[in-house]
């Protein structure tokens, strides 16, 4: 079973997210488990403080190094990765995903503001993650898109044991389009060879067409 720990001050942003479709059919299997902890239950002022100005100056507010050493410390076990959404990390990818879904307990560091002290970073990480070139308000948003990718991969999460070997990145190619009744929706009907039973032409159909959409729009993905 995976278990997954979420640091952040706010902790509210992942209810709803953690108890519906997947994840929830994913708990409630006993497949993952999941806990947040307000990182502001670790600190020892009066005011809850977890962020302060950086030091040499400059914008925004820096998170203190004191209240995460202690919320990681405090849940963290031998074989736990340690994981800081930022976007300096490496990008997330389907191969990630898979990496961490083999893992036993993930423990996500949420920065917000300006980031975190860089020594959380070199004595608590394991793993630094991003999803895109671009920042977010907090690091909340982006963990839930690592949970979703992840725990989506443990078998017994989605209905059919092979439905995530179809995705997109699963087979290194972008999936091929999908279609469903009716047959004839305003004009635009369904490709005859989805319609006539045959599974090894429908295979073949389906990896060309996952061969063409890559080539068109992630040529990259092929090595062009």
């Amino acid at each position: 079973m995976l278990a997954i720990d979420v640091i952040t001050i706010f902790p509210g942003m992942l209810n709803g997210f953690l108890g519906e479709s997947m994840l929830k059919r994913a708990t409630q299997k006993g497949l993952v488990t999941f806990r947040t902890q307000n990182l502001r239950e670790y600190t020892r002022d009066v005011h809850r403080t977890t962020d302060d100005r950086p030091y040499g100056g400059g914008p925004g507010m820096v998170m203190l190094p004191g209240p995460l050493f202690e919320a990681v410390e405090a849940v963290r076990r031998p074989e736990s990765r340690v994981i800081l959404m930022t976007p300096q990390g490496r990008r997330l990818t389907h191969a990630v995903a898979q990496e961490l879904a083999v893992a036993g307990h993930m423990v996500f560091v949420c920065g917000h503001y300006e980031g975190v002290d860089v020594r959380v970073r070199v004595a608590l990480v394991s793993d630094e993650i991003s999803f895109g070139d671009y920042v977010l308000t907090n690091g909340v948003l982006a963990a839930a898109v690592v949970i979703d990718a992840v725990v989506r991969l443990l078998p017994g999460v989605v209905g059919a044991e092979d439905a995530t070997s179809q995705d997109s990145f699963a087979q290194g190619m972008l999936e091929g389009p999908q279609y469903t009744r009716p047959a004839d929706f305003r004009g635009m009907k369904v490709p005859e060879v989805l319609l006539s039973g045959n599974h090894p032409e429908i295979a073949r159909w389906r990896k060309a067409q996952a061969e063409q959409r890559t080539r068109e729009r992630r040529p990259d993905l092929l090595g062009q």
